[in-house]
């Protein structure tokens, strides 16, 4: 083993054992102690809410914007980037927990030092930003600086009751991989998202509940709980519906609401089942193009408006094929209206879609840019919630959620170019 293979083995296992009694706003200075002896200068990056800008952990330290710089490149492709910042020669690590994108590390190499020299340095860096992302992921429900750097502006009461409720925006086994994205990321009231994934079966749900305040908030938590009782007790699609009427009726006297699809996939045979309750279809992506959506099983919305006619609807079932993508959206996507008012409309998601496709983006990444072309039309805040998830049945589509760890130089102009030592 060579000294620097001793340096950088010395410094992840540093912080690994710091990590465990490692406050939130402890974990700026403490990888700068950790990464010293490499003569190593860092700095942390949260991405916010809405995916626009990454958020240093340090106060006083600009924002980057996500689009149009090299360290919002190395995050939308979760690859490793080398290149220049100013006189600084730096390296952008992303920084990803499992397959879930949490922001960068910025990373300043020395002038001239056996550690710049480095063909290993990506996969290095690759490593403790791993750990690093880990580290952060168990920090974040009890560290408020951690929260708070993720927030461009200040979150409603309904948005935080929400995201306490959430599972990561993104998640993935070896033959799937899943993400949404929730919009207005800070005065989100009535939408949600669920999932569970085991290695034969993944489940999920995307749910719209009536009204946009802390009363369509609550109305949602309710039906999110109820699903996600209903589903950890075995039960089935019909089921788990019945359990989130039940639920709301028997927790609100008025005709409030909620819409939304539930969904089984069968990981090994690609089988799909599913439950829409006066929800949009789901769109189905074959081989890059929205071949139709899925609109085979309806229902009556949750809750007490169920009950004026007899819920006959019995879940349908479509077959996957390798690679297939499935694009749940809430009514807040497709009618958002420009200052004409003209919606943005289902065609128009279909051609971004599919785009996205073409460009063989990862799921989070199409559904950012999806995002950003919705407030975009918009004309920035929504003003009705607006929910999107990507649902991917391919191996090749886990893969593209992890980090690519061989550090790519940037050529001038901000292109990517060979790779380091090639």
């Amino acid at each position: 083993m060579t000294d620097l293979d001793e340096r950088w083995q010395r410094a992840l296992l540093d912080l690994i054992a710091r990590s465990h009694l490692l406050p939130g706003d402890g974990i700026a200075p403490a990888l700068d102690e950790i990464l010293a002896p490499l003569r190593l200068r860092t700095e942390v990056y949260l991405i916010d809410h809405e995916q626009v800008e990454l958020r240093s952990l340090r106060a006083g330290v600009p924002a980057i914007p996500a689009d149009g710089t090299l360290a919002g490149r190395a995050y939308q492709l979760g690859a490793v980037l080398e290149g220049a910042d100013g006189d600084d020669h730096v390296v952008w690590v992303p920084l990803i927990d499992g397959v879930s994108r949490l922001g960068l590390v910025r990373v300043q190499l020395p002038s001239d030092d056996a550690v710049a020299r480095d063909p290993q340095l990506g996969p290095r860096c690759a490593v403790v930003c791993s750990t690093l992302a880990h580290v952060l992921a168990s920090k974040l429900q009890h560290s408020d600086l951690l929260a708070t750097v993720q927030r461009a502006r200040p979150m409603s009461v309904a948005g935080e009751l929400l995201w306490q409720l959430l599972p990561p925006l993104t998640v993935g086994t070896e033959s799937l991989a899943l993400s949404a994205l929730l919009e207005p990321a800070y005065d989100v009231g009535g939408d949600a998202f669920d999932y569970s994934l085991g290695a034969r079966e993944a489940q999920f749900a995307i749910l719209d509940s009536s009204g946009h305040d802390l009363s369509a908030g609550l109305t949602t938590s309710v039906a999110l709980a109820a699903a996600r009782t209903a589903r950890r007790q075995g039960m089935d699609l019909l089921g788990v519906a019945e359990r989130i009427d039940a639920a709301l009726v028997g927790q609100f006297t008025d005709f409030r609401f909620v819409t939304g699809v539930l969904a089984r996939l069968d990981l090994v045979t690609g089988r799909l089942r599913y439950l829409i309750a006066g929800h949009p279809s789901p769109l189905l992506l074959r081989g890059g193009r929205v071949v139709g959506s899925l609109d085979a099983s309806r229902r009556m919305p949750f809750g007490r408006i169920a009950s004026l006619a007899p819920q006959t609807a019995v879940p349908a079932e479509e077959l996957l094929e390798p690679g297939d993508r499935l694009l749940l959206h809430s009514d807040g996507v497709v009618e958002a209206r420009d200052a004409d008012g003209a919606e943005f409309g289902i065609d128009r998601l279909v051609e971004l879609a599919e785009r996205a496709a073409a460009d063989g983006l990862p799921a989070p990444e199409t559904l950012r840019r999806l995002a950003r072309a919705v407030r975009r039309h918009r004309d920035g805040e929504l003003q009705d919630d607006a929910t999107l998830m990507l649902v991917e049945w391919s191996g090749r589509a886990a893969a593209r959620l992890l980090t690519e760890a061989t550090t790519r130089r940037a050529e001038p102009g901000g292109d990517i170019g060979s790779r380091r030592g090639s």
